[in-house]
């Protein structure tokens, strides 16, 4: 009775974007202090059967005598009852260009390679609808001899621009659009491009003069990505070792224009920073259509500042400064 022509999607995202920043940008490479892990995962839809489990885990390094930062970042996202499966492996590279006042730039990029394939045994065809539902007898469905893995290449830059207590970034992945069609046709992922950026407040005074560290860091995330486009916005608060943030997802004065929704989430964020060891959760609350039925999202992120230089443990004026972030 139906016919579906054509479908669109968007990449993975992170409501914990800054937690996950070399996926937002590759300049982000090489911008903490020293060695950083971080693994992040998200749990999109829990209350819907076989919703999107994404996971990553990434590894980048601050090589301030070549100016430079080099890292890796690898994703898998699971989708759907068939187990769609995304794995990509995301080789970065950054380049640290200081200007006056101690400004810097930082241009980045990409190479990575991607895999994706299906569960061809959780499938069911036409044919297989009238001998049984589980889809154990054989299919003659001419689709399912075409359909298999795929493997490509991908490709994306950034740049990015901060000081003690602002930065401001753009980021393009998929510059190559590559193909990911599992039947050998045309499936190309468009294009994404984002903007992304915040300062960081200090607060010294009245209730918060005091031994500990506190701040309050606004920031945001715009991206866009084929026909559909999308913003983060809020507000984060750190009172050492807590972190508080609160965020909302959507572009109301869209008013689902293009099939975009125009209001998606309210994100709660807590969480915990000590001195290299850092982990938060997040809690998306539905605010679209789709409503609380969804689940909404959880998210977990967990970082570690390791530093494993032999070299003598005393501190020396820093030729680069780490980019900020709304914790640090």
């Amino acid at each position: 009775m139906f016919c579906i022509l054509q479908s669109g999607a968007q990449d993975p995202h992170f409501s914990q974007y800054y937690a996950a920043p070399t996926y937002l940008n590759p300049a982000f490479a090489g911008t903490g202090a020293d060695h950083r892990f971080i693994a992040n995962y998200r749990n999109q839809w829990p209350e819907i059967s076989n919703g999107f489990v994404t996971y990553a885990f990434s590894y980048d390094h601050n090589m301030s005598d070549l100016k430079s930062g080099v890292g890796i970042l690898v994703m898998s996202d699971r989708a759907g009852s068939a187990a769609l499966q995304s794995t990509t492996v995301n080789f970065l590279y950054s380049y640290k260009i200081q200007l006056a006042n101690k400004w810097i730039v930082t241009p980045g990029l990409y190479f990575g390679y991607g895999y994706r394939d299906i569960d061809f045994n959780s499938l069911v065809f036409g044919d297989q609808l009238e001998f049984q539902s589980d889809g154990q007898v054989p299919t003659q469905d001419l689709q399912a001899s075409q359909l298999g893995s795929v493997h490509y290449f991908d490709v994306g830059s950034g740049l990015l621009i901060y000081n003690k207590t602002f930065w401001v970034g753009f980021a393009a992945s998929h510059i190559n659009e590559p193909n990911r069609s599992l039947l050998g046709e045309e499936s190309q992922v468009p294009m994404k491009t984002s903007v992304h950026a915040g300062f960081r407040v200090p607060l010294y005074s009245g209730m918060f003069k005091k031994k500990r560290i506190s701040s309050l860091a606004p920031s945001m995330v715009y991206q866009r990505q084929g026909d559909f486009d999308q913003l983060d916005i809020g507000l984060h608060f750190l009172y050492e070792p807590i972190m508080i943030g609160l965020w909302y997802r959507g572009i109301p004065i869209q008013q689902d224009v293009n099939d975009n929704v125009s209001q998606d989430a309210i994100v709660l964020i807590l969480g915990v920073r000590f001195d290299r060891l850092e982990t938060a959760y997040s809690y998306d609350f539905t605010v679209s259509e789709l409503g609380p039925i969804s689940g909404g999202a959880h998210e977990v992120s967990l970082k570690y500042s390791l530093d494993l230089s032999l070299r003598s443990k005393v501190k020396k004026p820093e030729k680069f400064i780490p980019c900020p972030t709304f914790n640090k």
